[in-house]
């Protein structure tokens, strides 16, 4: 009988490399990523004026990330949502003030799922960098890039699309009353967002990589968050003073006001008297100021005219004006002489409250409500300044001062100040006055320039080039009040380098995202695999879906 050859002993696993597949392991289950992210949703939105809370950004945007480790596109595109569900819903409660809730959920739940579907893109970041080694240069440094990047990405897209965007709530934005604010004039705001989320995917990084256990990981958050905190705002030149007296009607000018022609404008003028005499280089009327169109009433332009001569300087007034078949939103420099007046048309009219895109479409959805609207607003193209003397004073109207294009094109035109007209009757008493009014304040931090934010109905405010309050009128008031402003010239990195950084920060975004999703699919041959790497690949790959 032929002996049997000795039985070889089973081969040795191969010796394991470090855990490369540590980060990946590491992830919420489902149900309580979606509760944690609700729960940060929340946690933003108390982050955010008015309210103001800003260091509970960063717990917002960790736990937001945090939820996001690990998930399947289709998980992604959930927690994303229920973030964005939460935050939206809470943010804009003050939309369904007038109108009830259904433009109210419309607006905040279409925000929610474009949020949830930008968080895919940082899901994808997530999964396609746990190939390499947790504790490196890679997952330490450039994930946290990669994902600052993709999150002011989305930022960018939602302020830009669809019907021309809803820049309202950035995460630059809410450190308007925090150490951070001064970062904005170098950065702008999508800089600002980018760098706070890298601190955030920072930290989350750390706590993939071994948290206490591997405090040396922790390094870049801190470095990151220090130079934030320790950067000052970019230096402007002093260029002067200018005496501006805004006035605040509190007249009737909410859309349901009980009101008769002429009771505006009689309201903004009654309220200007006590300013009649006294050296001013400009009075500042709100948005809506005047209610009929001075280029074709002749009672209103007469009116004007008094004003004007009574006080003894130019007057900036808003009204709705017609040029043709054309509806403008219309800012007006009213001077004596009729040679000299100028005008600024807002750039951006709100969608469904100043015109209404695709009103057959939405007329099938709420007939109703649509129909309220009676006047189609069409865009402007003229400049968003206006020269007063040598003096050139930067424009806004309403909703226009979240749109960055408006602000910076105004500043590059050459203005060393602006005025911020606004409309706030409809939302008297909410959120959104102060939402608008902390907008302002940044607009005065990124450009370096004096701000004067007048409303109809308050609160309106002058604001130094630091962000601090010069001099304010309550909500709900009649008042006139004359600021001394300091002039600036000189432009901002925010200024010049912005619109480029908006672009370069899209592009980046998928171009290094597109790089490691290749990465990651390229697989080592199956062959050289043993059989449970080949499974784990497998399930990678359905995993990702």
């Amino acid at each position: 009988m032929r002996a049997r050859p000795p039985t070889r002993a089973p081969a040795a696993p191969p010796a394991q490399a470090p855990p490369r597949r540590a980060a990946a392991a590491w992830s919420l289950p489902l149900w309580g990523a979606v509760l944690a992210s609700a729960a940060a949703g929340f946690l933003l939105d108390l982050a955010s004026p008015p309210v103001g809370w800003w260091p509970l950004t960063f717990v917002s945007v960790t736990v937001a990330l945090l939820c996001l480790v690990g998930r399947s596109i289709r998980g992604g595109l959930l927690v994303g949502t229920v973030f964005g569900a939460v935050f939206y819903t809470s943010h804009l409660v003050w939309v369904g003030e007038f109108l009830g809730p259904v433009p109210w959920l419309a607006l905040a739940w279409l925000e929610a799922v474009l949020f949830g579907a930008g968080a895919v893109p940082i899901t994808l970041a997530y999964r396609w960098t746990t190939r390499y080694w947790p504790r490196g240069l890679v997952h330490l440094l450039a994930v946290p890039l990669l994902v600052g990047m993709l999150w002011a990405a989305r930022e960018v897209v939602m302020g830009a699309w669809p019907y021309s965007g809803f820049p309202w709530a950035r995460v630059g934005m809410t450190q308007v009353s925090g150490p951070l604010a001064e970062v904005v004039s170098w950065t702008s705001v999508t800089g600002l967002s980018l760098l706070i989320v890298a601190v955030c995917a920072a930290a989350v990084q750390w706590i993939r990589a071994g948290g206490i256990r591997f405090a040396v990981g922790l390094h870049p958050a801190i470095g990151l968050a220090v130079l934030l905190v320790v950067t000052p705002q970019f230096p402007t030149a002093s260029a002067g003073e200018f005496r501006v007296g805004w006035v605040q009607g509190n007249g009737p000018t909410g859309y349901f006001d009980d009101k008769a022609p002429g009771d505006v404008l009689a309201a903004q003028t009654a309220a200007t008297r006590p300013l009649y005499g006294q050296p001013v280089d400009l009075l500042a009327w709100p948005e809506g100021g005047v209610d009929a169109d001075p280029l074709s009433d002749p009672g209103a332009a007469v009116a004007l005219d008094r004003v004007v001569q009574a006080a003894g300087a130019p007057l900036l007034m808003n009204a709705a004006t017609t040029r043709g078949d054309q509806v403008f939103n219309t800012s007006l420099l009213w001077t004596a002489e009729p040679a000299d007046r100028q005008w600024h048309d807002k750039v951006n009219p709100v969608p469904f409250g100043e015109y209404v895109p695709d009103r057959w479409f939405y007329e099938l959805i709420a007939r109703d409500l649509v129909g309220l609207i009676q006047r189609e607003y069409s865009p402007g193209t003229n400049p968003p300044i206006v020269q007063v003397e040598d003096v050139g004073v930067g424009l806004a109207i309403c909703f226009d001062v979240i749109y960055d294009s408006v602000i910076w094109n105004a500043t590059r035109q050459g203005a060393q100040l602006f005025v911020f007209q606004t409309n706030n009757a409809d939302f008297r008493g909410t959120d959104e006055n102060l939402q608008q009014l902390a907008f302002a304040r940044m607009r005065a931090i990124e450009t370096g320039r004096a701000v004067v934010n007048v409303s109809t109905v308050g609160t309106s405010q002058a604001i130094a080039p630091d962000g601090t309050t010069l001099g304010s009128i309550d909500l709900d008031t009649a008042g006139a009040v004359i600021s001394t402003v300091p002039l600036r010239t000189g432009l901002t990195p925010a200024t010049v380098l912005g619109p480029s950084l908006n672009g370069l920060v899209v592009a980046g975004a998928v171009i290094v995202l597109a790089a490691f999703g290749v990465t990651h699919r390229r697989r080592a041959p199956e062959r050289d695999l043993n059989p449970t790497d080949r499974r784990s690949r497998r399930e990678s790959t359905r995993e990702d879906m």
